[in-house]
């Protein structure tokens, strides 16, 4: 089965929790603070793998966890980092982040990486902490979270050609007899659900992938019928060839249909009308197709090359895979891909996020939030005095306190931060 869009959860791994440990060797007095670092949790890493051209595993694991870092050890002994865990996808994989539609990636070529979801680093040991005034530290940082997010994970298919035109146009039958793609074929009056690739040898020992990608319908760039997910796949391939049903079985007008699918193509993205385009006028072998193609050839205003074909009878094959081929080696390989993007690097000012916010519940306790905040908090060790006593002062310098007395905290009200109850102490 082609799977070509799928949603994902990722976690990197959670940093390792510093150790609260001290020295305690013969003939060294006071040996002070020995408790090591955790190591840093395991990143979520994507990596392109050639062999694969669909995203079935995908379809049967949605959820991705990478290990979290080795707690740290006494005697000042670092945690092990854990390491990324590597999930392998196709060539022409786009991950865009669920919450924002945000591209994170587009990943193109074999062992080509990017990290999906940064792992947490490690809590500090109680020796990191030591100072003139406490040189015994008795609390250590936990290791911070690691990255979660919600994912979409599309395929955007990377074949050199790809066959265009409205459902029923012989598109399917067109790659099944040029190639060795077995698409289910029959006398339908739909489209094909999903794309089909197939490699495509020539009687001169050239060779190129070819897609036949679904049929299109009108208001397909708005989403309609297939819309993007045929649309998607159109992005990458660096030859078009629309076939058209030149007998009109179908009761349509050819040059009616050449116009309409590709204003579609046009309205999704026009850049696409710059990559080649052949016509392969299909069903000649029908009854009414040479006299429909004289007309076509006269109604066509643009140097598109037209080529009579039948792919039931075979006829007419040889001279427009050769076409395609010829026009193939005129094209880099990369062009699809590096007209999309510049090699430069865009840096954008991005504002930094409030690091607390202050609402109200019903039942009147003061609620705090915010992604800072949160990671203090989970960063904390409220087995230990010390810690907690950090924690509040940590609060103190971000200005929660005189927030929350701003907003009419009273002693004694309850503050709520994850899922933990504080008590407001003035």
């Amino acid at each position: 089965m082609f799977v070509d869009q799928v949603s994902v959860y990722v976690k990197a791994g959670d940093g390792g929790n510093g150790l609260v440990a001290y020295r305690r060797e013969k003939y060294v007095p006071k040996g002070g603070p020995a408790g090591g670092d955790g190591g840093d949790g395991g990143n979520v890493v994507f990596e392109v793998d050639e062999g694969l051209n669909t995203l079935m595993d995908f379809r049967y694991n949605r959820h991705f966890k990478a290990k979290r870092g080795e707690n740290g050890m006494s005697k000042n002994q670092h945690g092990k980092n854990a390491f990324p865990l590597i999930v392998p996808v196709p060539p022409g994989t786009t991950v865009v982040d669920a919450d924002t539609n945000a591209v994170i990636a587009d990943l193109t070529y074999h062992k080509q990486q990017a990290v999906i979801a940064h792992g947490g680093r490690g809590g500090r040991g109680n020796s990191r902490f030591a100072t003139p005034r406490n040189p015994a530290p008795d609390f250590a940082e936990n290791g911070e979270p690691g990255q979660e997010r919600n994912i979409k994970v599309e395929l955007k298919l990377i074949a050199d050609v790809g066959l265009v035109g409205f459902p029923s146009v012989g598109k399917s039958t067109f790659i099944s007899v040029v190639s060795a793609a077995k698409p289910k074929i029959a006398d339908y009056h739909f489209t094909t659900l999903s794309p089909n690739l197939g490699v495509v040898d020539t009687n001169d020992h050239r060779s190129f992938v070819m897609a036949d990608l679904p049929g299109l319908i009108e208001g397909a760039h708005a989403g309609v019928g297939l819309g993007h997910q045929f649309l998607r796949h159109v992005e990458r391939t660096r030859v078009i060839v629309h076939v058209i049903d030149m007998a009109g079985t179908e009761g349509r007008d050819p040059y009616n249909d050449f116009i309409k699918i590709n204003q579609e193509i046009k309205e999704y993205d026009e850049k696409l009308m710059n990559r080649p385009q052949i016509i392969a006028a299909n069903k000649m072998d029908m009854p009414g197709a040479e006299e429909n193609l004289q007309i076509f050839k006269r109604k066509l205003t643009e140097d598109f090359p037209v080529f009579p074909i039948s792919a039931l009878t075979k006829e007419g094959l040889r001279d427009i895979l050769f076409e395609i081929a010829d026009t193939l080696e005129t094209i880099p390989k990369t062009a699809p891909i590096a007209d999309d993007s510049d090699e430069e690097v865009v840096y954008r000012y991005q504002k930094e996020k409030e690091p607390f916010t202050i609402s109200r519940d019903d039942d009147g306790a003061f609620v705090l939030s915010g992604i800072k905040i949160e990671k203090l908090f989970k960063m904390t060790d409220f087995n230990r005095d010390e810690a907690v006593q950090r924690f509040a002062r940590q609060l103190r310098g971000m200005g929660v306190d005189e927030e929350l007395r701003n907003r009419g905290a009273k002693d004694g009200d309850t503050i709520r931060l994850l899922d933990f109850e504080f008590e407001f102490i003035e």
